[in-house]
């Protein structure tokens, strides 16, 4: 369906992304999501070629609760050797998000510890 001038309709382009999503194996859209919380909680966390200006522990935080839920909730569904890198990743984030914090939380009370267990 496109409009006047010969473009597609917001509709059409709507349908066209439902199909496309539809063809998605779960194990990608789970892996794709994991993979985009965990490059944006790398930026927060100071991981970036310039990470003194996108420091936010704040946001870090809430992005690697996000991600380790999201980890802890999706294993099961996909295969262990991307459950495996995907845990890997975010134990890496947990450890530098504890050497970026000044004041360090207790072990078990980091980003993410509710659902992996302690990260040291």
């Amino acid at each position: 369906m496109t409009n006047n001038s010969g473009e597609p309709t917001v509709e059409s382009t709507i349908e066209g992304a439902t199909r496309d999503i539809a063809e998605v194996p779960a194990v990608e859209i789970i892996t794709t999501a994991a993979v985009h919380l965990m490059s944006a909680a790398a930026v927060k966390v100071g991981l970036a070629d310039d990470p003194d200006e996108q420091v936010d522990l704040d946001e870090a935080r809430k992005l690697i609760n996000a991600l380790a839920g999201l980890i802890t909730a999706g294993a099961p569904e996909i295969s262990d050797m991307h459950a495996r890198s995907l845990r890997d990743g975010l134990r890496s984030l947990q450890l530098a998000f504890r050497e970026a914090s000044v004041i360090p939380d207790a072990i078990g009370q980091g980003p993410g510890e509710k659902w992996t267990g302690p990260v040291s």
